[in-house]
């Protein structure tokens, strides 16, 4: 899986709305929006944020196999 489609299925399976986690980490719903669609990517601190949020590795947040 990409990194777009992991996070789409990390979020939903937390039942997360895009909303609230671009609240929780203080960025714009757009940017949220953005990244599921493989528009654009997050910056390697945004990263880190993610998979502290989702409590995963970044090896796993963006479909990297182990």
């Amino acid at each position: 899986m990409k990194f777009n489609e992991n996070l789409k299925a990390l979020r939903l399976s937390c039942g997360v709305g895009q909303k609230q986690l671009a609240q929780q980490l203080n960025i714009s719903l757009k940017t949220i929006s953005h990244w599921e669609t493989g528009y654009s990517e997050p910056s390697v601190g945004q990263l880190i944020q993610l998979a502290d949020y989702f409590d995963v590795t970044l090896d796993e947040l963006v479909g990297r196999k182990v």
